[in-house]
């Protein structure tokens, strides 16, 4: 039975105080985590200070820890690092320096913090809960405070959050700060591959990550590195060779360049450090390739938070609150996580204790525990990497005889040529043979149809676009000469990476099936486009990338502002009647609205927009931005809009309208997207090989699979990757409208609204429930 809705106004934050810090190293995102818990905690009537360089202000007390309203976190959200200050403290890590951070705390009747930063941060906040008592009675005993005071604050909640770019917390699939490093190390990476291609130079990249890889294993994998070196997992005795070996060998393949990435905490199987250097001068003494070294530092921690970041902080940040005004005195400190898409509540001790497990694990060498320990997440992109980076010799292959095509169906999104390597490079270690298809539906009619090896797909992971071609037409208009190409170049399988459209292709293939024998074949689609339209999954392959570039250019219109007071900006996304990117473009952005086709809206409402402009102007904030959907409307355009903002402010603010259209198509894919559709695609292929086994007719020699299961979309739901028939997906899909019936995502739309002062519901049915951390166990299945 479904639970019931459950909403957040009868949690109340009146008369409770709430302590925001940030301590450890600074990590993107940071800020706009810190604008979420105070403005939801100022929203529940709470009050919310800031406490300044980390412990270090809590300990000094006096200025450090101060009350703070509504626009002290105005236009903080597009700003790295954190603006409340980060210090390492050594008086916090002694008795004395605790007890006066409580007597500084109880000053302000603070009995609620929220603690953003690393495992260190973390478990000094939960020491400082055990001993909160302990604590009082001696300030009592100094007779620093009353006895009444003590009764009145008797006992300390903690919640907190990851900030650190390295992503070596466990129990969270993602730290705040993460996606934003990897965007420096993937914009540095992809520069620094035009100047190593007109040289053939061999370049060795240093990104940081001390006692955790995830950094450098992620962006070897989204820009196809030749070698990484990660100290969870330690190339195998006699590596010298073997990589001087893999160099040589894909420089007389004609690769121009070599690209290494070394995590700083790189390790041998003894423990022994594995340095950018030492890479150097081997490469160089051994094969004399020209070879450069690039030490990354602190450029990963610097910049502006991704979309990634910044929608995950202010999810984080709202959930913390909720969680500190659900705590009681048993409630266990939690820190807030992220699985798959969904918030959850983990007890913050047991994700310590997991964490210093994979170090312990690395100390001892049982290097596979570590990384089994670090999650599926981390364990499958080490597994995909290396099926993906090292060819096999032919004579190590299997050889399944099967013909396995590939093609883009629909607009172009980023990341589709990821996806079509990884798919091209697993089906040939799979042993298939790899066919791509040019120009969709359209070209494998006219035969467009030529066989790709691996070579072929080389440097494809940083491309934009559709390298393959690709067009909306569907199948049905060229049904008989589909079935005779198939035939013609024996075909035993489909993978088809696009949007609504591919989805649309599946089915109208899967109906034909009794007429045309030749499309009983197994058939699989990777959702592709930046609409997030697509039945079946919660993200689609290119959403990331255009998410980005309608935040970046949101930042720049809002900056145009900076000089010119009382100004709002009316920007039109894409995404046909999907409200995806609007919603959460706006919610990355700090928009004041976000018209979407999903929630209807009339003249009232747009009037009241105005209105809440109108006050807005008031105060310092004199600038506002509104995000609308391309199809939100049919009669309130977006020139409808610009122009009743345009009348109904008049005198208090003006207006200036933008359509941002193919630019959100366009652009190089982000690390999330590479990540994404390599590992999608390559799931898809071996279940495209495991279908391949088991529709296999002996007796008759060939393919037939004509059941539902053998057509499948794979999508991310919730927290996994899931296969889904296509024909069950069709009652889940408004055809008319292009979108699915239900959409995950609406249900973060109050956040957009709260943090931009509106007052508005929030289902929180989904939060609250404290979790465990799973210690994964071998074998397990895999997580994206």
């Amino acid at each position: 039975m479904a639970q019931p809705q459950k909403f957040f106004e009868n949690l109340s934050g009146a008369g409770k105080a709430i302590g925001v810090l940030t301590s450890g190293g600074d990590a993107q995102g940071m800020n706009a985590a810190v604008r979420a818990v105070v403005r939801m905690g100022i929203y529940v009537e709470a009050k919310v200070y800031f406490v300044h360089e980390g412990y270090q202000g809590m300990v000094d007390g006096g200025d450090n820890i101060i009350e703070v309203s509504w626009e002290s976190v105005s236009s903080i959200l597009q700003v790295g690092g954190t603006v409340i200050g980060s210090a390492r403290c050594k008086a916090f890590r002694s008795r004395e320096g605790r007890l006066q951070a409580a007597y500084n705390l109880i000053q302000k009747g603070i009995t609620n913090l929220c603690v953003i930063g690393g495992d260190g941060s973390l478990t000094g906040a939960n020491l400082f809960r055990e001993e909160w008592s302990g604590l009082l009675e001696e300030l009592v005993k100094n007779g620093k405070i009353a006895p009444a005071a003590a009764k009145e604050h008797s006992h300390l909640n903690i919640v907190g959050m990851v900030g650190s770019i390295d992503n070596d917390f466990c129990g969270t699939d993602m730290t705040i700060g993460t996606d934003s490093a990897l965007h420096r190390i993937i914009e540095v990476v992809d520069a620094i591959m035009t100047t190593a291609q007109s040289h053939q130079r061999t370049f060795v990249l240093e990104v940081m990550g001390r006692h955790c890889g995830y950094l450098a294993l992620v962006s070897a994998l989204a820009c196809g590195a030749d070698w990484v070196f990660i100290p969870e997992s330690p190339p195998e005795e006699d590596w010298e060779n073997n990589m001087c070996v893999k160099l040589s060998e894909n420089r007389a393949r004609k690769k121009r360049l070599n690209i290494i990435i070394v995590s700083e905490g790189a390790i041998d199987r003894q423990n022994n450090p594995i340095t950018s250097e030492k890479i150097k001068d081997l490469v160089v003494s051994r094969l004399g390739f020209d070879t450069r070294v690039t030490i990354l530092g602190h450029v990963q921690r610097g910049g502006t938070p991704s979309a990634f970041d910044r929608i995950l902080a202010s999810r984080m940040g709202v959930e913390c609150v909720l969680a500190l005004l659900e705590a009681t005195a048993e409630t266990p400190a939690c820190v807030v996580s992220l699985c798959g898409n969904q918030a959850v509540r983990l007890p913050l001790m047991e994700c310590v204790q997991m964490t210093q497990e994979v170090q312990k694990a690395m100390d001892e060498r049982r290097f596979e525990d570590a990384v089994r320990l670090r999650g599926r997440s981390f364990e499958n992109n080490l597994n995909t990497y290396k099926l993906l980076s090292h060819k096999k010799n032919i004579s190590e292959l299997p050889k399944s005889n099967f013909n396995v095509a590939v093609l883009n169906v629909g607009a172009p999104a980023a990341g589709m040529n990821g996806a079509v390597r990884s798919a091209v490079r697993v089906g040939i270690t799979e042993g298939h043979k790899m066919f791509a298809v040019n120009d969709g539906f359209e070209g494998f009619a006219k035969g467009q149809i030529k066989e790709i090896r691996w070579g072929d797909v080389g440097g494809w992971t940083g491309q934009g676009g559709s390298i393959l071609g690709t067009k909306r037409t569907l199948p049905a208009k060229y049904f008989d000469q589909i079935a005779e190409q198939i035939r013609a170049n024996s075909i035993n399988a489909l993978l088809v990476i696009g949007g609504f459209e591919a989805f649309e292709s599946m089915l109208q293939l899967a109906e034909a099936r009794g007429t045309y024998e030749e499309f009983c074949i197994p058939m699989c689609v990777v959702p592709a486009t930046i609409s997030n339209n697509v039945p079946g999954t919660d993200l689609s392959l290119g959403a990331d990338t255009a998410l980005n570039a309608i935040m970046e250019t949101c930042d720049r219109i809002k900056q145009s502002a900076s000089g010119t007071k009382r100004r709002v900006f009316i920007i039109e996304t894409m995404g046909g009647y999907c409200g995806y990117l609007s919603n959460m473009g706006g919610l990355a952005a700090g928009a004041d609205a976000a018209y979407i086709f999903e929630e209807q809206f009339d003249i009232r409402e747009l009037q009241a927009n105005v209105e809440h402009l109108t006050e807005k102007m008031k105060t310092s904030i004199q600038r506002g931005l509104v995000l609308r959907n391309e199809n939100s409307n049919e009669n309130y355009t977006t020139d409808f809009i610009y122009q009743l903002y345009s009348e109904e402010g008049k005198g208090v603010f003006d207006c200036r309208k933008n359509v941002l259209g193919h630019m959100q198509q366009g652009g190089a894919p982000s690390p999330f997207d590479r990540n994404f559709g390599t590992k999608i695609s390559a799931k898809a292929v071996q279940w495209i090989s495991r279908k391949l086994k088991e529709t296999y007719r002996k007796d008759e020699g060939r393919i037939f699979a004509n059941t539902d299961d053998s057509v499948c979309l794979l999508g991310m739901r919730r927290r996994a990757l899931v296969f889904q028939p296509v024909m069950q997906l069709r009652d889940e899909t408004d055809f008319k409208h292009r979108i699915p019936k239900e959409q995950w995502w609406l249900k973060l739309r109050p956040l957009m609204k709260i943090l931009a002062k509106y007052k508005t519901s929030y289902d929180i049915s989904d939060a609250g429930q404290l979790e465990h951390v799973r210690v994964p166990r071998p074998k397990e299945s895999e997580a994206i």
